[in-house]
């Protein structure tokens, strides 16, 4: 089958042709119908060398969101998953065992160190190929919802998901504010799910018109870029600044950015994986604010971007890719000319 293929460290992906893997005991064969390219990927061949913390050992095959139909059980799944039906893959893959896998919390596992790879398509053969196994408990059902344009939810969905979950306590109430920074694919789920989750007033930046214009028809309030952008941020809230900031770049000018529009009590999650840092000081911090991150989301938290995607509340912005073309969709992401998802779909539409 064809597949592409993370060969060795800071190297392009190639385009081959791969054995068609088979099931193991609860895994099960999905025919693929989109797998997302994602900035991860491009970490994983392009920045990422041998021996550095969360470096991914080559050679596998690339795509970690994934959806598809059922072609083939593994030894011992249950017959509750049904063959020929369309199902959404959880990615990450702890041990199984730990206190937090019995969570659905792979992504925080406690023996990661000792686990052989991260996620399917990290570490781990992944969907962007015709056929890829998955374990059978991180499925969920997609209905007769479009699998293609559901490939992405499985990252750009999940992750913004779980990062305004765990802040909705602090945009609880009227008169609230949150800021939205970085309108590519994970922002511009982040805002329809600000949208619908919460009453709080949006704002959203980001360097591009384009990306802004998008995040205005999903109802935000947008500002550009440059010197007076916090302050146009806080004008927007009266002064008093944002109750919860979600930075989906994550390098140091935009988490400085977030920082000095935080109100008194704010949260701000650093979703962005680019290495920022933001130093503290007692006199500029607003008062009991302060700064976390979060990492992709747990099986629970998968299921409900799915009700909410099934639901219409949320709508991936997806360019579709053939097989034959899917370096391009790598090629294009990298030059910053994706302006939503790239989804590669190995069997046509």
């Amino acid at each position: 089958m064809r597949a592409v293929v993370f060969e060795n460290y800071e190297q392009f992906p190639s385009l081959t042709d791969v054995p068609k893997p088979s099931p193991g005991p609860g895994e099960v064969l999905l025919r693929v119908a989109g797998a997302g390219a994602c900035h991860s990927d491009v970490s994983v061949y392009r920045h990422f060398k041998e021996g550095q913390p969360g470096a991914q050992r080559p050679p596998f095959v690339l795509g970690h969101e994934n959806a598809g139909w059922v072609e083939e059980l593994g030894e011992g799944v249950s017959e509750r998953v049904k063959v020929g039906e369309a199902y959404l893959a959880y990615g990450p893959i702890g041990c199984g065992h730990c206190r937090k896998c019995a969570k659905g919390q792979d992504t925080y596992c406690e023996n990661v160190a000792t686990m052989p790879y991260l996620a399917v398509g990290l570490g781990r053969d992944g969907g962007m190929a015709e056929y890829v196994t998955v374990p059978a408990h991180h499925l969920v059902p997609l209905g007769d919802a479009d699998p293609v344009d559901a490939a992405p939810l499985s990252d750009a969905g999940l992750t913004p998901y779980h990062a305004v979950k765990q802040a909705l306590p602090h945009l609880e109430g009227g008169g609230r504010h949150a800021l939205v920074i970085g309108l590519g694919g994970l922002g511009q789920i982040g805002v329809q799910i600000l949208r619908a989750l919460t009453g709080a007033t949006v704002i959203a930046t980001d360097v591009k018109p384009e990306a802004r214009a998008r995040a205005e028809q999903n109802g935000a309030i947008t500002v550009g870029a440059g010197a007076r952008q916090a302050e146009e941020i806080r004008e927007i809230t009266g002064g008093r600044g944002v109750d919860a900031a979600f930075d989906f770049v994550g390098i140091t000018p935009t988490i400085a950015t977030a920082a000095d529009t935080l109100a008194q009590g704010g949260r701000l999650t650093v979703v962005g994986i680019a290495g920022g840092t933001r130093e503290f000081s007692f006199f500029t911090t607003p008062y009991e604010s302060y700064i976390t991150n979060t990492y992709w989301g747990t099986v629970e938290d998968l299921w409900e971007v799915v009700d909410m995607y099934r639901a219409g509340q949320i709508r991936p912005d997806v360019e579709r890719f053939g097989m034959e073309d899917a370096l391009e969709a790598y090629r294009k992401l990298e030059a910053g000319e994706v302006s939503g998802r790239a989804v590669v779909v190995p069997h046509g539409s």
